[in-house]
């Protein structure tokens, strides 16, 4: 009964959020920035503790005013993740725009599948609506299942519409031998915090000048199948609009040493933050677990 409700209440928030025209949508993201910083203050500990630690160099009041922007880009965010319910394909399209899809199109053409690798970064929600009409090959993104069923299946359904497939990643392993051999963009974010069970097995990478477990299907798969890798860029223009760049990662992963290809998407990920920090999702535990297990 919880779930239904609850779904209710998702659905009317769409509605609401839907027929709002972009500038209104902004205007309502303000307030809702404030009340996640300044009155629910909504994982600030954890954002203000991942900062001082990531980024020792900025003192307290240039770390205020980048909780403020972060706050903020975590709002548009959602609350374009919501919009996006009720976009047109063209209104995405024009908003998340692919600078260069002819990176990957060698590859395509040949039947080639590639790997495409990416993070929490500025809007990572639009990415599986936009690729759809820029490139040209079937796009598999794979995504976490949310705990409302009902949720869960009318987001998959509507990220699907433009025929985009969105897998989970509890079926990764079938996802990549269902499609390996059809010329297939795989997409996967690799910045999520590692589960407890999976410490032994994830890759220890000093990331911001942190040890830092991260998952190690991306190179896993990559090795495996000896996917060419990209790292998926994408960078917030003006508010509401944003370029994807396909930047090469590897071209040839089976020649790496184990925990390489990681090493290499950690570095990109760090480089790619550290030029504008506000656009991560600080608000991660990304650091819960700062000791590596022994075996």
């Amino acid at each position: 009964m919880i779930d239904i409700i609850t779904a209710l209440s998702f659905f009317i928030g769409i509605i609401l959020i839907g027929v709002l025209p972009f500038p209104f949508l902004y205007v309502f993201s303000n307030l809702f920035r404030f009340f996640l910083h300044k009155v629910f203050r909504y994982r600030r500990s954890v954002i203000n503790d991942n900062l001082k630690k990531s980024l020792p160099h900025i003192d307290d009041k240039g770390r205020r005013h980048l909780v403020k922007l972060i706050y903020q880009n975590i709002s548009d965010v959602f609350l374009e993740g919501v919009k996006a319910f009720t976009m047109s394909h063209k209104q995405i399209i024009k908003r998340h725009k692919i600078l260069n899809p002819e990176a990957i199109e060698p590859y395509i053409k040949s039947g080639q599948s590639i790997l495409g690798v990416t993070a929490h970064y500025a809007n990572w929600e639009w990415g599986s609506l936009s690729a759809s009409g820029q490139i040209n090959a079937h796009v598999v993104a794979f995504y976490k299942k949310l705990n409302n069923s009902y949720i869960d299946r009318f987001v998959r359904s509507n990220r699907m519409k433009y025929g985009t497939t969105l897998a989970s990643i509890e079926h990764t392993a079938d996802t990549f031998d269902d499609y390996i051999g059809k010329g297939t963009v795989f997409v996967m974010a690799a910045d999520q915090r590692t589960s407890k069970k999976m410490l032994k097995n994830a890759y220890w990478i000093n990331f911001f000048n942190q040890e830092t477990p991260f998952l190690y299907g991306p190179e896993k798969y990559a090795k495996r199948y000896n996917l060419p890798t990209f790292y998926i860029d994408i960078q917030r223009v003006r508010r509401g609009y944003y370029e994807v760049k396909l930047s090469p990662l590897v071209m040839d992963p089976s020649k790496l040493k184990n925990g390489e290809l990681t090493k290499l998407y950690a570095q990109k990920l760090e480089e790619v933050i550290t030029r504008k920090p506000q656009d991560w999702l600080w608000s991660h535990r990304r650091w819960k677990f700062s000791t590596k297990p022994n075996n």
